[in-house]
């Protein structure tokens, strides 16, 4: 029963939907755990026409594949008019979504209008101190969930039920809403719109925990697909610059329903550099040319905001925490053909914080805030790297960086990734091998 969860390493944008893309060869069921429609993963994929580009927000990046099953677990909070649209695209695209190739878990959690408004709300009046939410109403649905008074996916199939819950948490939404000065919402119509979504829903709704249990038990090789990355962590993150589930490993068991056992490997995903999107610290952020230089060769804008991301040098010791805390098996670096043609490569080796020297960042926002990064040079490669199949055919220069990289982490790395397409991918050790 192999059992991989795939972990970005770093603030997010890691590449992780293309990692999980080729992965899912290996497995039979691919589950989302934990976050919700304000991650988005590209996936490139190679046709007779040329690279298709796909964005996924909700459905697991497996659903490219045939004959696989991709699962929205329960610790995912579920947008289903996105989803819907999500589904749709595809459809657009000349792939259906099939009975069986996409469950959602009835226990899931749902984004509900109102959950937008808040958070859309709240971060206009916090002015000169935004956390830098998406406005997707992730945060205000997570809370609803705390709170014992959320909706979820069987609300949507079920009038009386779904009715209920509107009751106990609308009226005290809209006093919340008003406030802000945004128009109140009505119990009745968000029943009928919502319960009309189930509908449309209801063939893909089962138990995600039976059916990976019963995966498990035949066999079957299941891999887990986090959103965002370890430094946005609720718990383990840079406080209050983070988004609201756990994005390390451990949130793979709670948000899925596994046992720890079932779980063979985590895999992080960590660009050859550094990318944060929103506020809050950012030790390596470049200014200057080379950080315009990192996102225009990267694309570096989001897949579900468009915003431009901040760019800086790869980060060793947030690598040290993301392995300490995720228990890395293996890592993949990914874009390092966007560091060709620079001279001069860095790498941050330390943190300087308040004079003391830290080889481990401390993910407290304000200590963050102050570290200065201590860094090292290495040089560059100007060789076109993109059509490489191997790390021999790797410029020399190419190879140091990422052993550099594996050695300052104390992480053995298992893939490169040096385009955007699937086969522009060098695996030296699948996280499956083994298993």
């Amino acid at each position: 029963m192999p059992g991989c969860i795939v972990i970005g390493a770093q603030w997010g944008d890691e590449g992780k939907g293309k990692i999980v893309d080729i992965l899912t060869a290996e497995a039979s069921h691919v589950v989302r755990f934990q976050g919700g429609n304000n991650a988005g993963h590209t996936l490139v994929v190679d046709s007779g026409s040329g690279p298709v580009k796909t964005v996924l927000h909700l459905i697991p990046s497996g659903i490219l594949h045939d004959d696989k099953v991709c699962v929205i677990a329960s610790g995912v909070v579920v947008d289903p008019v996105v989803l819907l649209q999500e589904v749709q695209g595809l459809a657009d695209g000349g792939l259906e979504v099939a009975d069986d190739a996409l469950l959602i878990s009835r226990d899931a959690h749902v984004i509900m209008p109102y959950h937008c408004a808040v958070d859309i709300a709240r971060e206009e009046r916090r002015a000169g101190s935004k956390i830098g939410t998406t406005g997707r109403g992730i945060g205000p649905a997570y809370e609803d969930r705390a709170a014992r008074r959320g909706v979820r996916i069987s609300d949507l199939l079920d009038r009386d039920a779904l009715r209920e819950r509107l009751e106990q948490v609308v009226p005290e939404r809209n006093v919340a809403l008003e406030w802000f000065g945004v128009a109140p919402f009505d119990i009745d119509t968000l029943t009928d719109e919502y319960l009309a979504i189930g509908d449309k829903l209801r063939r893909w709704v089962g138990d995600c925990r039976q059916t990976l249990a019963d995966a498990r038990r035949s066999g079957a090789a299941i891999l887990y697909e986090g959103a965002q990355g370890t430094l946005l962590d609720i718990g383990h993150g840079t406080y209050p610059f983070v988004t609201s589930s756990h994005t390390t490993a451990g949130g793979a068991c709670t948000g899925a329903g596994v046992p720890p056992m079932s779980i063979d490997a985590v895999l992080g995903i960590a660009k050859a550099y550094a990318t944060r999107v929103g506020s809050g610290p950012f030790p390596t952020e470049l200014f200057d040319a080379d950080g315009e230089a990192l996102r225009a060769a990267g694309h570096e804008f989001g897949a579900t905001t468009g915003r431009p991301r901040r760019c800086g040098w790869f980060d060793a010791p947030v690598m040290r925490y993301a392995v300490m805390v995720n228990g890395f098996t293996s890592l993949a670096i990914t874009k390092l053909d966007v560091l060709t043609g620079m001279d001069e490569l860095k790498i941050c080796v330390a943190h300087d914080v308040d004079g003391q020297r830290l080889d481990v960042c401390r993910p407290d926002a304000a200590a963050m805030e102050r570290a200065v990064p201590v860094y090292e040079s290495m040089p560059g490669w100007t060789e076109d790297i993109t059509g490489c199949q191997s790390v021999d055919e790797l410029p020399a220069n190419a190879r140091a960086f990422v052993d550099r990289l594996s050695e300052l982490s104390g992480c053995p790395v298992g893939i490169i990734s040096v385009g955007p397409g699937r086969r522009q991918t060098i695996v030296l050790n699948s996280p499956f091998a083994g298993s």
